[in-house]
């Protein structure tokens, strides 16, 4: 019977699960996600090649949950660092910023060469951790423009707008948040 590496089972599979999302990380920033094979992906984890498939079914079941355990932890600590405000404009302001800050942690720019390999389902999944980021703004935008605070007339657009402003990584941090502040009048 093979070791477990933690106190308990549920523990040891957490640890190896994280192991596996390290990996993961890794294989991706050094090249695609074709390169990536389960077998790469136990070896560079240090698990037996057929361990890895009693975690998951396969590379895009790993994708997924690599998916949920980022977005997770990206909405956490982006909800850490909100409730110290009650002001939408300074809530905007930590969104953005944390947006710049962190997303170069937790969003790996996966883009729509791996999303539209993914089967249906998958694709899916991964859509609803975008939706729970969005969602975050979603409810900044909307409390300044009740509070009178934001012109904001269409909520969807600029959410839109705003992440597409936030992927223009190249621009100094200071000049995107202050675009998107003056963008819906709170500057």
């Amino acid at each position: 019977m093979p070791r477990i590496a933690a106190e308990n089972v549920p523990e040891h599979r957490k640890l190896v699960r994280e192991r596996i999302f390290t990996a993961f990380a890794e294989l991706m920033a050094e090249g695609s996600y074709d390169a990536v094979t389960m077998s790469k992906l136990a070896q560079r984890a240090d698990i037996g090649r057929t361990a890895i498939y009693h975690h998951f079914k396969d590379r895009d079941a790993v994708m997924v949950a690599f998916a949920t355990h980022e977005t997770a932890e990206y909405v956490a600590s982006l909800q850490a660092q909100l409730a110290a405000s009650d002001q939408p404009a300074e809530r905007l302001r930590i969104y953005v910023r944390n947006h710049l800050t962190l997303g170069e942690r937790f969003h790996m720019g996966f883009g729509p060469q791996v999303y539209g390999g993914l089967p249906e389902e998958a694709r899916q999944e991964i859509r609803e951790h975008v939706v729970a980021v969005e969602r975050v703004l979603a409810e900044i935008l909307e409390q300044g423009a009740e509070q009178g605070i934001f012109a904001v007339t269409d909520i969807d657009a600029t959410l839109a707008l705003i992440h597409a402003v936030l992927g223009t990584r190249h621009l100094p941090a200071e000049r995107i948040e202050e675009f998107v502040l003056r963008a819906v009048g709170a500057w």
